[in-house]
């Protein structure tokens, strides 16, 4: 994937996604999936990241204890979303820069987005 070096919007699921799916039901604790913080580490410091979860809010405060322990940054965390499809509507800038992606990745496996800034887009 090739981004321009304006600042990002990242919408990140949490469970399956960064954690392991229902960890925190089945190991009654949260486990950070391979490649998370590699990847957390690279995000641009002026970028946004929103984080999404199908939780409850009586899981909130050990969800954010642990992201905050595992240096998992974030800007707003939202809750109680359905567990079905999320859907992202955005413009596409007069320029042609493209401004939504969507990434599809499999459940419990390791975060690998791979990407490359071109300072011409």
């Amino acid at each position: 994937m090739e981004l321009s070096s304006l600042p990002k919007t990242w919408i990140i699921d949490i469970d399956g996604t960064i954690l392991k799916h229902n960890g925190y039901k089945i190991d009654k604790k949260d486990t950070i999936l391979e490649g998370v913080k590699e990847f957390f580490n690279k995000l641009n410091p002026d970028d946004k990241i929103i984080l999404l979860t199908a939780r409850e809010t009586q899981y909130l405060r050990p969800l954010k204890k642990f992201l905050k322990e595992n240096n998992i940054r974030y800007n707003y965390l939202i809750s109680e979303m359905p567990v079905g499809e999320r859907i992202l509507i955005n413009d596409k800038k007069p320029s042609g820069l493209i401004t939504a992606y969507a990434i599809n990745k499999e459940r419990d496996e390791k975060l690998n987005i791979e990407y490359k800034i071109n300072e011409e887009l």
